[in-house]
């Protein structure tokens, strides 16, 4: 293996890693954290726990296909779900793009069940982690990189830094042997702050490691998913929403913040750092409201009242077509409006026998529509991708 050169950068060129509290910069971010704050916790206390668990699902499918879009890997979330399931194209290629979606929805996983809880996110081992845990999965072909100007391969080694030195557009990362300072540097700053200052500090942390660039190739979906960690943890989202969307919407304005933050500053106006102080307040503001869209959209789509409808409307069409049993719509609604339904209960809410009750909730399992932990656990709804153009327009586009 190649020795990892240092060519001495300082961590001072990193600097600004936080808009100051004496910054210009602050009042304005600081009530926009504080608004992401409030809508954030007010549309995870509208739902119940059970439809909380269900949405994060589709939304770990969600943030995998737009995260995955950014980096030009088209892996529609209907063929991430059948990934889920070990259920592969024979296209070779397309294989490989489910084997690397499955691998970004486990680490997602893996997070929401609280992986890097504790402010492990901005850590050096947090983010070598998901790096680790996320490339271990890739197929072969996934694990190499090829250099554009040379067009060398270079293997991808999960969970370890780069060892020789990239350029990435115009942007040149510091040198290989450069990376233990300044992540070392990144986790003093971003693992220990409190949540509000998280919150606020998360665009920042964002570029910072993007600019590092810590690793060969893997470095765009590591810090987006080092990201939602990071606002999962000091917003408890509960998975319901994540900023990649609006990112993967946006991507060309995207990206232009991020080049922009690895700008110089500006005159004695421009903060007091090696980088452009007013660049990376830009694109907190950025961040910050995308980040507000997203809650704003989400709980738009699930508003209980027009969820339902549209889940109505497309039951009462399965049942014209004999592809679910009549009062099909009946156990479906009881379980949106309780949060969950024990089986026990499904006779007198269809009004038939066992025997018909059971019939109908094994139709609805499956349809995928609704999911249990076991034969005799309560019923609990499901949001199928393959079902999120009728339940949840907009999610993300049609399959083709």
């Amino acid at each position: 293996m190649e020795t990892a050169i240092d060519r001495g950068e300082t961590i001072a060129i990193m600097e600004p890693l936080r808009i100051g509290d004496g910054s210009r910069h602050r009042p304005a971010l600081t009530e926009l954290g504080v608004e992401l704050a409030a809508k954030s916790a007010g549309f995870r206390r509208s739902l119940p726990d059970s439809v909380v668990s269900a949405l994060a699902e589709l939304v770990r499918s969600m943030n995998c296909y737009y995260s995955n879009l950014i980096e030009g890997h088209n892996t529609h979330p209907i063929d991430i779900e059948r990934a889920m399931r070990d259920d592969y194209s024979d296209e070779p290629r397309k294989r490989d793009l489910q084997l690397e979606a499955r691998a970004h929805v486990m680490v997602q996983k893996w997070i929401d069940d609280g992986g890097l809880d504790g402010g492990r996110a901005a850590t050096l081992d947090g983010i070598c982690e998901i790096h680790r845990r996320f490339c271990e999965h890739l197929p072969d072909e996934l694990l190499w990189s090829e250099d554009p100007e040379t067009g060398q391969r270079v293997c991808i080694i999960p969970g370890k830094l780069r060892f020789r030195d990239v350029k990435v557009g115009y942007h040149v990362p510091i040198s290989a042997g450069a990376l233990p300072r300044f992540l070392q540097r990144f986790e003093a700053v971003y693992s220990n702050l409190k949540k509000a200052e998280t919150i606020f500090s998360a665009a920042a942390a964002h570029h910072r490691l993007l600019w590092i660039h810590p690793f060969v190739d893997g470095n765009g979906r590591v810090t987006r998913l080092m990201s939602y960690a990071m606002l999962r943890e000091a917003l408890d989202t509960g998975g319901i929403w994540s900023i990649a969307r609006g990112l993967a919407r946006q991507e060309s304005k995207y990206k232009q913040h991020l080049i922009a933050c690895d700008g110089p500053r500006h005159g004695d106006m421009d903060g007091r750092g090696s980088r452009s102080e007013s660049a990376l307040a830009e694109f907190t503001e950025f961040f910050l409201q995308t980040c507000i869209d997203q809650v704003d959209f989400m709980e738009k789509l699930v508003q209980p009242d027009k969820l339902r409808e549209r889940i109505r409307l497309w039951c009462e069409e399965e049942v014209r077509t004999d592809s679910l049993p009549p009062k099909a719509g009946l156990v479906l609604d009881a379980i949106l409006y309780r949060g969950e339904l024990p089986r026990g209960d499904v006779p007198g809410i269809v009004g038939t026998g066992e025997r018909q009750a059971r019939r109908i909730v094994s139709a609805l399992l499956g349809a995928g529509v609704i999911t249990s932990d076991s034969t005799r656990a309560p019923l609990r709804i499901a949001f199928p991708a393959s079902l999120a153009g009728r339940w949840m327009p907009g999610l993300f586009p049609e399959a083709d």
